[in-house]
């Protein structure tokens, strides 16, 4: 047997593997704090000159300048306003640089070492790097500490993502990869009353990142991941995890045998790399197609988030509105993505879709480019449908993507698609930029974003109901080869059972 019909017999989503999808998932709060964690400790309050003349340096500003607002942060510590105020934007621009270099790195490198040492040096390196940014003594110290957290951060959600997919069963992928982006919004949420509590920005970033001892101590047990071992030519040490979960669900009498994984007898080859991307025809398309659609789910949400952010009001409620807002969109992905007139393909789809069309239906509100317009459908109504939308596309766009990639090279592919995801938040702050040429040009480009990302999205083969492929040489068997043909040994295989 392989290691999906082992899984079926051990138990897809026994009691341990509950457990451990648990603390997995928690774990995103953990992910959501670090990647919040500029909002608050950059803040900028209002402030006063009390000069009688308007100071010409820096310097002259410093001890002039005095802030209205009971917080600190690096701004007010360090007096990153006016001229200096770009700091703090860049500070925040180097933790997303970070998380696309991580999600370089780290990929590759659980794919050839394993998931589980991989996962807890990066959990380790993020801890440490996030007490010293606690501490930081000053500006560029800080901001190469965010660097660093970004990287372990981008790489440890990766990798720690594709770890929880692996010990459950293929029919409860869709259900752990919602549970993930659940916790993540109500972890940007929480974040956001933690902050209320907490007004220093040296106690916030200690208390932000304090759980993450915490689950490094409970990550110390886990094993590793079977279906990477099974992909790696060692059966035997595969069979001792798979027997090891089936005794902790209950089940002591299990059997486990698994058969030889096609690809794998040479173990002692290099593991495969990006390169393999590059050169097997069908992961290289698959690719193309997958990176566009996560550059397209990032550039269009935070693009959304930074617009929405321009609405006046608390920034403790603004955040926490952000997260929640995001909620209602994984029920819906949960009931839509299992069904068989849907899957993962079309429901993806329809999304992008919809939120390319939440934004462009903007430009035909004439006059209403004013977020704040009284009106009951304006353009703040019509974001935030297209946030919600475009978050349930990014929470298929997870599990589709690992579906997709043989699991010899599952962590490289959704490293650089993750890759591509980074970019997309990179540029995403320049697009409201727009404006200074057309009110709604912004919404255009989300628009057609949206719109094209959907549309190329149908080119995937849908993976609802398919068999996970274990190696790169499954890719060649008939299995794999075209959507039209796994429909219709489908339809066969029911209409045999039916009669």
């Amino acid at each position: 047997m392989d290691v999906d019909d082992s899984l079926v017999s051990v138990g897809e989503f026994g009691k341990y593997q509950k457990r451990l999808t648990c603390t997995f998932v928690f774990l995103q709060i953990y992910v959501a704090c670090q990647s919040m964690l500029i909002v608050l400790v950059g803040a900028q309050p209002e402030y006063k000159i009390i000069a009688e003349e308007d100071p010409s340096t820096h310097e002259e500003l410093v001890k002039h300048v005095v802030f209205e607002e009971d917080i600190t942060s690096i701004a007010t510590e360090w007096y990153l306003i006016r001229q200096e105020a770009y700091k703090v934007n860049l500070a925040g621009s180097l933790f997303f640089v970070g998380l696309l270099l991580g999600n370089l790195l780290f990929g590759p490198l659980s794919d050839r070492f394993g998931r589980k040492p991989t996962f807890l040096i990066g959990l380790f390196l993020d801890v440490v790097f996030g007490f010293i940014s606690a501490i930081a003594p000053n500006y560029e110290v800080f901001a190469l500490t965010r660097l660093l957290v970004g990287i372990v951060n981008g790489g440890v959600s990766l990798v720690a993502f594709v770890l929880m997919q692996e010990f459950v069963g293929k029919s409860y992928w869709a259900l752990t990869g919602s549970l993930t982006n659940l916790v993540f919004a109500v972890g940007i949420a929480a974040f956001s009353v933690i902050g209320y509590y907490i007004r220093d920005w040296r106690v916030l970033t200690a208390a932000a990142n304090s759980p993450g001892v915490l689950f490094f101590f409970l990550f110390i047990t886990i094993p590793e991941s079977p279906r990477w071992l099974y992909s790696q030519g060692r059966t035997q040490k595969a069979e001792e995890v798979l027997r090891n979960m089936a005794h902790r669900n209950g089940n002591k009498k299990i059997f486990i045998q698994l058969k030889p994984c096609a690809g794998t007898k040479n173990t002692g080859r290099p593991a495969h790399g990006l390169t393999a991307l590059v050169r097997h025809p069908i992961l290289r398309w698959r690719s193309v197609i997958l990176m566009y659609v996560w550059y397209v789910c990032s550039l269009v949400y935070y693009g959304l988030t930074l617009s929405a952010g321009e609405l006046k009001g608390n920034r403790y409620l603004n955040i926490a509105m952000y997260g929640l807002v995001e909620l209602p969109a994984f029920p819906l992905c949960l009931y839509f993505i299992d069904k068989s007139w849907s899957g993962r393909r079309k429901t993806m789809t329809v999304f992008l879709l919809f939120a390319g069309a939440a934004c462009l239906s903007t430009i035909f509100l004439p006059g209403k480019q004013d977020f704040d317009t009284g009106f009951f459908v304006d353009v703040t109504s019509l974001a935030l449908c297209g946030k919600l939308a475009v978050s349930a596309a990014f929470n298929i766009a997870y599990v589709f993507t690992a579906e997709l990639y043989p699991t010899v090279i599952r962590n490289a592919g959704l490293g650089i698609c993750s890759m591509s995801c980074r970019i997309g938040g990179i540029l995403a702050p320049f697009v409201p930029s727009l404006k200074s040429l057309n009110p709604s040009m912004p919404f255009i480009v989300f628009g057609i974003a949206g719109m094209s990302g959907g549309f190329l999205g149908l080119l995937l083969p849908e993976t609802l109901n398919k068999q996970i492929a274990e190696s790169i040489e499954d890719l060649h068997s008939p299995d794999y080869r075209r959507l039209e043909d796994r429909r219709k040994k489908g339809i066969q295989a029911q209409e045999n059972t039916l009669s």
